[in-house]
């Protein structure tokens, strides 16, 4: 299978997150990746300690450059951090890529707790590319800001729905228990869950972006919004079950181990 797969995100020095998990996932899964970098960050397993921004319209034209040469089978949208660079990203978008199935990962806070995107930006994100996405996949913290209010699982995905994107996927990491739900929510079609054990691993580093770039590439290889889901679900676990152990924090996942399969 093949896929071409625009990444829009930022760089983490570790290598567990952003456009290096992204770019990992997109060719372990069969797809071809292509970039934006939007920020560069300084950081390992411990923390984020340092933002380099991209200016705004370097990353637009990167985008650009990518979408009128190579192009894209599909957009996936990582950490965006301030509102000028959403609002680039959702212009090329606009007049650049329409009818290019996009993935929205609203990136907001690192796994260590260092903020990702201004508060100013998540507006932004949600009135400029909500609208525009075909699947967008928040963690519950991430689903309440977007929302505007917490509120269980399934409400919080109609709620973002409501505002424009084809489908949500709400992530069920952040909430409590033995077992993780996600809440799959598509328009015209009934909630569907996804459930696993929660396993006990602080190598969780880069699951999000790990998740959503799974999703991105398997609707570039042309499988359905529930379709991928599942796909990508199937592969973050195994990466979590495989992960190498590295670091003294939250560590990087094993993104790799399919390769490695007897």
């Amino acid at each position: 299978m093949r896929g071409r797969v625009l990444i829009v995100a930022g760089s983490d020095s570790g290598g567990g997150a952003g456009i290096q998990a992204d770019i990992k996932t997109v060719t372990v899964l069969g797809g071809y990746a292509a970039t934006a970098i939007t920020a560069l960050t300084a950081q390992n397993t411990t923390g984020v300690f340092d933002i380099l921004d991209v200016p705004a319209a370097f990353v637009r034209l990167q985008m650009r450059l990518v979408l009128t040469d190579i192009g894209a089978d599909c957009i996936k949208i990582g950490m965006l951090h301030r509102p000028d660079i959403v609002e680039a990203v959702a212009t090329v978008l606009e007049e650049d890529a329409p009818g290019i199935p996009i993935v929205l990962d609203p990136v907001m806070v690192a796994k260590g707790g260092a903020a990702l995107l201004a508060a100013d930006a998540a507006l932004a994100v949600r009135d400029r590319l909500l609208p525009l996405a075909t699947i967008v996949t928040p963690n519950l913290p991430e689903a309440a800001v977007l929302a505007g209010q917490p509120a269980e699982p399934a409400a919080l995905a109609a709620t973002l729905l409501a505002m424009g994107p084809r489908a949500v996927l709400v992530k069920g990491g952040h909430g409590e228990g033995d077992v993780i739900t996600d809440v799959l929510l598509e328009a015209e079609q009934p909630p569907r869950t996804f459930t696993s054990p929660r396993l006990p691993s602080r190598s969780t580093h880069g699951t999000g972006c790990t998740l959503a770039s799974a999703i991105a590439v398997s609707l570039a290889q042309g499988l359905t919004v529930a379709d991928a889901v599942a796909r990508a679900r199937d592969y973050v676990i195994a990466a979590i079950q495989r992960a190498p152990g590295y670091g003294r924090g939250h560590g990087p996942l094993d993104h790799g181990h399919p390769l490695r399969r007897a």
